[in-house]
């Protein structure tokens, strides 16, 4: 018995998928206890040139033929985007095929239509590669943490971002430098708005958290800011108070268990914590349990050959499945817990703000947090003229709080700017 596998995609990950499976064939044979064979591999353009060697004979701009024919026991998926990828997905399904998918867009967008697709066709939906490429995270918290209760998720998921902030923090370059950089590099797209607004780490941390927190999440569930706004300047600031700023995904339960944040935005971390060593266009991520305690997760989390090396995992388990007859983990949602708004989000804050140097400055200031239950840890303030930079350090506040501060302060006379506002995480902010 051979299963056939069909392909979506022959880019960056899809041709490097071909090549794994032509060099690895008899390994993934043996691994499996059957051969695979590549039945067909759907393109857009027939003649554009690739990466790996394909059997023209392989290519075919019909994927909905491909993907619906008879000998076909995998799809895999590598297009990206919501259409037609979503369309194939589910003629697959609907044709009795399994999935393997990389398409963290769909997934955190319409993720409900196909895993239902898959549980009404009695097909598995595999996607490690979806999330963190190498790093394997999908099948941890589907698997080997389905007896344990997670409290938070949080990391790295962005590889683009991540180069981006640790050159800034290296070099003391500026963002556009730092992205120009990263673009030479080929580690930022021309376009690099996906990433460095946060849509990709969104939808990454829509898919984390509805497998942590059993409960159903989309991309529009999850509160977004890029980090197009920070600056050399806050880099800097960070520096000299012992923190590092990295683009974060987090999700959390609530203190209660009835409720759950899902937010992707720029945060402080002191230099000491894990995650502030990751460094370049790596991934990393921490995952909190109850049992568990704290684990971390760290590797390649983009790349052609460290995806197609997650999407292979999944092939391999996806093919164990067919001949064992069994299936695969489906979509747990039974929890159906509430993802509560940004404004109950607990955390600290740095606030830096442009005041007036004279006297009373401070105590109006601090009088404006006091309004809204917000304690101040630290105050630095350095004067320069009739102007006086200061910064505060907060303890743990409510989002609402912290925003209400903050028109406060906007309202004062001796506030002449409030410069940046960058949340704390990490030690003393978990």
């Amino acid at each position: 018995m051979t299963l056939k596998v069909a392909l979506l995609g022959c880019g960056v990950v899809g041709s490097q998928v071909v090549r794994l499976m032509q060099e690895q064939a008899d390994d993934l044979a043996a691994r499996i206890g059957t051969p695979l064979e590549l039945a067909g591999v759907a393109v857009r353009r027939l003649g554009r040139r690739r990466d790996t060697d394909v059997d023209p004979a392989l290519l075919t701009t019909d994927a909905e033929a491909l993907v619906t024919r008879d000998d076909v026991d995998i799809v895999v998926e590598v297009i990206g985007g919501i259409e037609p990828a979503r369309s194939l997905i589910l003629a697959a399904m609907n044709s009795g095929k399994s999935v393997v998918t990389a398409n963290k867009a769909l997934l955190a967008e319409d993720g409900a239509t196909v895993h239902g697709a898959a549980r009404s066709n009695n097909a598995d939906l595999y996607f490690e590669a979806a999330v963190a490429g190498a790093i394997p995270l999908i099948r941890p918290l589907r698997e080997s943490m389905a007896g344990d209760r997670v409290h938070r998720v949080l990391g790295i998921v962005n590889g683009t971002t991540n180069y981006i902030l640790d050159k800034m923090d290296s070099s003391g370059a500026s963002f556009s430098d730092a992205l120009e950089e990263a673009q030479a590099l080929g580690y930022a797209e021309a376009d690099p708005t996906a990433d460095v607004e946060g849509f990709d780490a969104a939808a990454k941390a829509a898919i984390l958290a509805g497998i942590a927190f059993h409960s159903r999440v989309t991309a529009a569930d999850v509160h977004r800011e890029g980090i197009t706004e920070i600056t050399a300047t806050d880099v800097a600031s960070a520096k000299a108070m012992g923190y590092v700023i990295k683009l974060l995904a987090i999700c959390a339960r609530s203190e209660d268990g009835r409720s759950f944040g899902v937010r992707v935005h720029p945060a402080m971390i002191p230099r000491t914590h894990p995650l502030a060593g990751v460094r370049e266009a790596y991934n990393a991520v921490f995952v909190e349990a109850e049992s568990a305690g704290q684990l971390m997760f760290y590797g390649a989390g983009a790349g052609g050959a460290p995806t197609a090396s997650a999407v292979l995992g999944d092939i391999v388990a996806v093919a164990r499945n067919l001949l064992a007859g069994a299936r695969g983990p489906a979509e747990s949602t039974y929890a159906d817990l509430v993802v509560h708004p940004m404004g109950e989000t607990v955390t600290r804050y740095h606030v830096s703000l442009d005041v007036a140097d004279k006297p009373g400055v401070l105590a109006r200031v601090a009088d404006m947090f006091a309004k809204q239950d917000v304690s101040i840890q630290t105050v630095l303030q350095e004067g320069h003229g009739d102007d006086a930079q200061l910064v505060l350090v907060t303890h743990r506040a409510t989002d609402a709080a912290l925003s209400a501060t903050l028109e406060g302060l906007r309202e004062l006379d001796i506030v002449r700017d409030v410069v940046s506002v960058m949340r704390v995480e990490g030690e003393g902010a978990s």
